[in-house]
């Protein structure tokens, strides 16, 4: 139960591993031998570049472990770094070959173009006075490890009506394309302008891959919840842990809120708390006799093995 709950935390350690071995790969092609050299870069972006050409061609990895709650990595680089259209990012599904244990097992891979997410994550995001997508300030003059790449995205907080309207009114002076996103220096300067009216958070989910709606990514997520594996589809093995994790984290919240009642002696509240942790108790001693009986049933898994899952 507990290794169903942790493994993800490979993911990035097989990212890791992954570039490695692309550059190994790659400079094994005679392809590329007489051109130049495949590069790792850590760290920096892309992952993975290849030097001898110009504009400087490269992969940025991403590693997707389907079981997890979303794909969470991120892609903030700004649209102007994908002017050339020379970098391409790879995103690789895997698990371990046994769901729960045993070695990497890539399940499928795509590659898009970078600039294409850059330009689907800002069409997404982006709608002023709402939420704003803002392009990093100039560091060219920085030394190269402090210049940043990344957008930021900006949520509007609680504001009168008096303000809102002001907003709306200065973003129709941009003219009828003033909602579309533009990089640019000018428009940046708009929506700094805007900034300056209103209330703005940091968005702290911004630009997660999986929220980013770029139409070939989508459809790579789909067609990998779908695949059969060890007699389930991926999306069936999410379910069957998601509902183990979903009950004891409703059981930890009910246990938490019944201590405090207690401690502030509402008993009327710690009685309803302390019912809400046991049925929730029930929920999840149910969903965990559900996921021991299929891990017996497709893998021949008991829970008397795990020491040896861990070895």
């Amino acid at each position: 139960m507990n290794l169903s709950k942790v493994v993800s935390k490979l993911s990035p350690l097989l990212g890791n591993l992954i570039e490695f071995n692309t550059v190994e790969f790659l400079n094994d092609k005679e392809d590329f031998r007489a051109l130049g050299e495949w590069r790792r870069q850590d760290p920096g972006f892309p992952d993975t570049v290849f030097d001898g050409i110009t504009p400087t061609p490269g992969f940025e990895i991403k590693a997707w472990f389907p079981l997890a709650t979303e794909i969470t990595a991120r892609f903030k680089d700004s649209q102007d770094h994908f002017r050339d259209d020379n970098t391409y990012v790879c995103m690789l599904a895997w698990l371990p070959e046994h769901i729960i244990f045993g070695k990497p097992r890539i399940l499928d891979v795509v590659v898009v173009s970078g600039s294409s997410v850059a330009k689907a994550r800002d069409e997404h995001y982006h709608n002023p006075p709402d939420y704003l997508v803002l392009e990093p300030e100039n560091t060219t003059a920085r030394t190269r490890n402090l210049q940043q790449t990344n957008t930021n995205g900006y949520k509007l907080q609680e504001v009168t009506n008096e303000a809102l309207a002001k907003a709306q009114e200065l973003i129709q002076s941009w003219g009828p394309d003033g909602s579309v996103y533009r990089p640019s220096a000018d428009y940046q300067s708009k929506l700094r302008e805007l900034m300056g009216l209103l209330p703005y958070r940091l968005d702290t989910n911004y630009a997660k891959m999986d929220r980013i709606v770029h139409a070939e990514l989508e459809s790579f997520k789909a067609r990998v919840m779908n695949m059969q594996v060890h007699g389930m589809t991926i999306s069936q093995w999410d379910q069957l842990f998601r509902a183990s994790n979903k009950h004891g984290a409703a059981l930890a919240k009910a246990i938490a809120a019944k201590e405090k009642a207690e401690e502030e002696g509402n008993a009327a509240l710690a009685a309803r708390e302390d019912a809400k942790a046991q049925a929730a108790a029930t929920r999840l001693a149910e969903a965990d006799v559900n996921v021991r009986g299929v891990l017996l049933e497709r893998l021949g898994i008991t829970e008397g093995d795990a020491d040896q899952l861990l070895e």
